[in-house]
């Protein structure tokens, strides 16, 4: 028999080794047993008012020291129960009142006895109520209720209220005035003197005094139950009174009473912690009870007292049982699963089979935690933070004491392992991928076998620039995890050189976030939300007609492969399988691997990653999981990382044992204020690595796990895998076995054709062919100038003048096929030169065109004005040039400024979006059209203009003032007006239509091109063919004396040209004077036609005579002329 056996046995017989008379006043003397002075048992007085039991109670009387089986009740130094601490002497307790204290201190060390029974009593001020049977008063974290102390991490300090007891059927019950901080450790704390009278004296006790209550109804109809005594011990004799006549039936009534006493306020654990206390009370019961030989006498002073203390032991001893009744072997650890929520990830219904799957395992190895077991207590967290919170702190406040917790889901991992280091707890997730979780200054204690979502993103970027994506977009649920993320994507991108060109995010509804993608034209998309929400995204991107050949979307991995097609009706998704289907295909996703690649490799645990995924699946199916038909629960790709990190856990705990057997300790001494265990422990799970189901587990510095990425792609209903990458080495391995909507990769954004309007090749064609042929029509009448030079009709036209205008022609008509030159035949960066050709050429060209023309029609109004005397002095060719050359330097002055100060320059002009040609191409074209054009084009355009107009209103002008006269030195005077007639007629309707239809450019081309080509063959037809005629008409022609074959006229031909005018003047006013005489005489023959014959014929003979003489001087001054 144990020692404690004795304790409780040597209590029991309390009544055998003191008087019968002994009475239990307010003193209460002590009771010692005589057992050799090995233990001392003591009692405080407690008055029967203060536990209600019945005064006429059994009091058990043994005549000898029994057998006894209670081996439940042990305990370790760091777990002591309740009932251990006592005193020989009369002590206050914590509240003024005296309290029953039990003692196992040996009696011959009465000395020693007192101080560690103060040491004890002054610990047990701060130690943690789960301890003391108890739990915490922060209901809104744990639902439970605290006293005596404060538990390390409450939110909620010490209360310093009255303490309130209400009725069993209320939500909470509040504790007493609490102690303070500073009554810990060096005295005990005092009830304020204002508190009420009728306070219980127990203060550990009084939270639980209505079970304490029941529990003492209970022992006495169980000890009525078990009336008929065991022969185990013969001299031992019991005597039965008042024994109950329906001893189960108000068993039944106790039991359901306490089954339903403050169900709203106790959580699942600590009920469960109360019903197992009270069956090993029954237990305990029975066992008193079958003792054979023991008395129940009644009638005696002191029985309520004395049974109420052996049901405090066995209730103490009974709640208590969480903390010291599991085998010393037991290592706890807590896990919190997300399995039943509404939203986020519950990851739980496929990895908590796994990890279970691990506990066996592991548990089943000799080798590891030797002589331990490794036990887990779990529950439902639903993946919601606050829900989350309350699973881990009824699991810390609940006993039995853990060393570590497992958790999934990234926003009740972030609440968790923050709020866990105040316990100096290693958390350990194997379902989080959020990258805020990698801060180590924020999550000191937390590992995660579930690699970090920022390992996606370099993936991410590598695939955007494999298939050339510059430009993406990005659609977030409204949770940290993803939120981080993105921020992590941002930075990737902005270093990469990606574009995103709208970030949307959205709590609950994606739809109008899905509607802005299809304002922003999003082609390439990011997506991040968890499973739930991914479904309701893909039906609005169905419904929106975002997916197809134009648009490629980024799934999160760790979906399960038919994410798209379950639970439809449940969360009242409006679209069917088939357009889930029909909208997911060929979309891209990106997850760490979770399943060791090499099938056949043998990990730790002494399996394959196929043998785990069968018992992973059997395990489902028993679960209900239509595993057969590929229906998967939620978390399986997740299954084989909260499998390792079981293993993580063992390994690192068995690493922490060898180290601590070293300085005599083990994993039993850690605590939850054991900062040293803690960090032993931190520094195995840290330096952990091995080979399990999921691949290499080890961890980063900032307990990250690292592992490759592998790429898959959703293509007829199926994943396959496209490759794998490496993000330390930068390393894509690819296989090549996309397979894209449309047959090609769909591009990052509409497809936006720029296409540059030119002038159509037809057009530009014929205008080429047309300056071509005026260009070899000027050089072949220059030709014919120069040959026929000599000619009179050549002479008297000014041939030089007709040169130049034949050549500024050629330069115009050269300049027409430079307006017709652009994008198609010439790059970007030679257009610049291309302007200033063109603008160079025109300008030149019409000053010498135009300009030779204006100064013969200057010249013939000069003659035509000027007094007769100035008229015939000679002229000097070196004149007619000289107004030409004028009209070019003033061109070059202003096209060099121009030039200079702000040239031409290309510039590009963008038109609306057009539809493609045809409707299968997923492209836009923008028509571009070039144009040549200076800062200050405006500016430079009106000088010339105006320059330009001036001249032609100016030769406008003088054409009208000499439309008649003809003068020998210029016999084509009348054809050069009229050529200056269309010149400006077509000038000043070109010039403003031009810039009018500058944006269409054949109509722009066409319009000057023509201009330019009617205005060059009309001036050459009306100036030269007269001549070419002349000269086919007359082959040959004498030459005059003193006319070499030069060309031009020599001073003797300008004297004897003055000679023959003025002879010309006087023959003419000669003829003048014949014809008036003619016209007398033929009056005079009128008259005498009636004369007679003969005086007529005499007569009419002088007459003749007389006109005969007027005829010949006529027709000699003619021949002068």
């Amino acid at each position: 028999m144990t020692s404690k056996d004795e304790i409780i046995m040597r209590w029991l017989e309390d009544e055998h080794s003191s008087n019968e008379e002994d009475t239990f006043n307010e003193d209460c003397s002590d009771v010692e047993a005589d057992t050799g002075g090995d233990y001392v048992l003591s009692c405080d007085s407690a008055s029967d008012s203060e536990i209600e039991g019945d005064e006429d109670a059994n009091l058990v009387e043994a005549e000898s020291q029994p057998q006894s089986t209670l081996s439940n009740f042990s305990s370790s130094d760091d777990d002591v129960p309740l009932y251990q601490f006592a005193s020989r002497r009369r002590k206050k307790n914590y509240y003024g009142k005296n309290r029953f204290r039990w003692s196992s201190v040996p009696h011959s060390s009465r000395s020693r006895q007192h101080n560690i029974v103060q040491q004890r009593q002054e610990s047990l001020i701060t130690t943690p109520c789960w301890k003391l049977g108890g739990i915490c008063v922060d209901w809104k974290l744990c639902n439970g209720l605290r006293f005596l102390t404060e538990v390390p991490g409450c939110k909620d300090k010490l209360r310093d209220e009255e303490w309130k007891m209400k009725d069993v059927n209320n939500d909470r019950v509040f504790p007493p005035r609490a102690m303070t901080r500073h009554d810990a450790g060096g005295r005990a704390a005092e009830m304020r003197r204002d508190a009420p009278s009728k306070l219980p004296s127990k203060p550990h006790l009084t939270e639980n005094l209505t079970l304490i209550r029941l529990c003492l109804q209970l022992l006495r109809v169980i000890s009525h139950m078990y009336r008929n005594v065991k022969a185990s011990f013969p001299r031992i004799r019991v005597n039965f009174t008042n024994i109950s006549k329906r001893p189960l039936v108000k068993l039944k009534t106790t039991v359901n009473s306490f089954l339903s006493l403050r169900t709203s306020t106790m959580c699942c654990d600590f009920k469960t912690t109360l019903v197992n206390a009270l069956m090993q009370l029954f237990v305990v019961a029975k066992c008193v009870v079958n003792m054979k030989g023991i008395k129940w006498i009644t009638g005696r002073r002191g029985s309520g007292v004395k049974q109420t203390r052996m049901l405090l032991l066995l209730y103490m001893g009974g709640l208590s049982r969480y903390s010291e009744g599991r085998p010393d072997n037991d290592l706890h650890i807590g896990g919190i699963f997300p399995m039943e929520g509404e939203g986020g990830w519950q990851g739980g219904q496929a990895c908590k089979p796994a990890a279970e799957l691990a506990l066996a395992d592991v548990n089943e190895r000799s080798d590891l935690l030797s002589g331990f077991k490794l036990l887990l207590h779990s529950n439902d967290s639903k993946c919601e933070p606050g829900l989350g919170a309350s699973v881990m702190y009824n699991l810390l406040y609940n006993p039995p004491q853990k060393l570590l917790l497992l958790a999934g889901c990234s926003t009740v991992c972030t609440t968790v392992a923050e709020a866990a280091k105040m316990w100096n707890l290693m958390v350990l997730c194997y379902g989080a991928s959020s990258p805020a979780l990698s801060d180590r200054a924020r999550f000191p204690t937390l590992f995660r076998t579930h690699p970090s979502a920022t390992v996606h993103n370099p993936t991410r970027i590598k695939l955007m620039q494999k298939f050339g994506w510059s430009r993406i977009a990005i659609l977030q649920q409204a949770e940290e995890v993803f939120i981080s993320t993105v921020e992590d994507l941002e930075a990737h991108c902005k270093k990469s050189g990606i574009e995103i060109v709208t970030r949307q995010s959205f709590l609950s509804d994606p739809n109008d976030a899905v509607r802005n993608l299809r304002r922003q034209d999003a082609r390439v998309i990011v997506g991040l939300f968890y499973v739930v929400a991914a479904r309701r995204v893909l039906c609005e991107v169905y419904k929106h007609r975002l997916y197809g050949k134009s648009h490629v979307w980024f799934f999160i991995g760790w979906y399960e492969d038919n994410w798209f097609e379950t639970n439809l009706e449940r969360e009242g998704i409006d679209c069917t399988v088939e357009q889930m289907r029909e909208a997911a295909e060929g979309h891209l996703t990106t997850e760490a691997l979770m399943w060791n690649q090499n099938a056949n490799q043998t990990t730790i645990s002494g399996m394959t990653s196929e043998d785990f995924r069968s018992r992973l699946n059997d395990a489902l199916k028993e679960a209900g999981y239509d595993i057969d038909g590929e229906r998967f629960p939620e978390g399986y790709q997740e299954a084989p990382l909260a499998y390792d990190a079981v293993w993580a856990v063992a390994l690192a705990f068995n690493k922490t044992m060898e180290k601590l057997e070293k300085s005599g300790l083990s994993l039993k001494n850690f605590t939850y204020t054991n900062k040293k265990i803690a960090d032993d422990i931190y520094e195995a799970i840290n330096s952990t690595s091995f080979l399990g189901v999921s691949g290499l587990v080890a961890f980063s510095s900032q307990g990250d796990r690292i592992a490759l990425t592998q790429i898959e792609q959703l293509s007829n209903n199926h994943y396959v895998k496209l490759g794998y990458y490496d993000t330390q080495a930068d390393n894509l391995t690819w296989l090549d076995r996309e397979q894209w909507v449309g047959g090609k990769v769909p591009p990052d954004r509409t497809v936006i054709v720029n296409e540059l309007r030119t002038v159509s090749l037809p057009l530009f064609a014929c205008m080429t062919a047309l300056c071509i042929a005026g260009i070899l029509a000027a050089i072949g009448l220059i030709v014919f100038n120069i040959m026929h030079r000599h000619r009179r009709v050549i002479q008297w036209s000014h041939p030089a003048c007709n040169t130049v205008m034949l050549c500024g022609c050629c330069v115009c008509l050269g300049a027409a096929v430079a307006l017709g030159i652009d994008g198609r035949w010439v790059t970007p960066q030679h257009y610049t030169g291309l302007c200033a050709t063109r603008a160079w050429l025109l300008a030149i060209g019409f000053s010498m065109a135009y300009g030779a023309m204006f100064t013969k029609v200057w010249r013939v109004h000069r003659h035509t004005t000027k007094p007769k005397a100035e008229t015939q002095k000679r002229k000097h060719g070196w004149k007619l040039y000289t107004m030409v050359g004028g009209l070019l330097v003033v061109d070059v002055a202003l096209l060099t400024a121009w030039q200079l100060r702000d040239p031409l320059q290309r510039r590009v002009e963008i038109f609306p979006l057009e539809a493609p040609r045809h409707h299968d191409d997923d492209v836009h074209i923008r028509p571009e059209l070039e144009h040549c054009e200076s800062e200050h084009n405006t500016v430079w355009l009106g000088v010339m203009y105006g320059y330009k107009g001036l001249v032609l209103v100016f030769g406008l002008f003088l054409a009208y003032e000499t439309r008649s006269v003809k003068i020998r030195q210029i016999n084509d005077s009348r054809y050069v007006g009229m050529s200056i007639y269309n010149v400006v007629v077509l000038c000043l309707i070109t010039a403003p239509v031009t810039l009018v239809i500058a944006s269409q450019q054949d109509a722009a081309f066409a319009f000057v091109s023509l201009a330019i080509v009617f205005c060059c063959f009309l001036s050459m037809a009306l100036i030269f063919i007269p001549k070419v005629i002349e000269v086919i008409r007359h082959p040959t022609e004498r030459i005059e004396s003193g006319r070499g074959s030069g060309s031009g006229s020599t001073p003797a031909d300008e004297e004897r040209y003055r000679e023959l005018v003025k002879e010309n003047e006087e023959l003419q006013k000669l003829i003048a004077q014949k014809e008036e005489r003619i016209r007398i005489l033929k009056q005079k023959l009128a008259e005498r036609e009636t004369a007679a014959a003969d005086g007529v014929t005499q007569g009419t003979g002088g007459v003749l005579a007389d006109f005969a003489t007027a005829t010949s001087d006529y027709d000699v001054q003619d021949e002068h002329v």
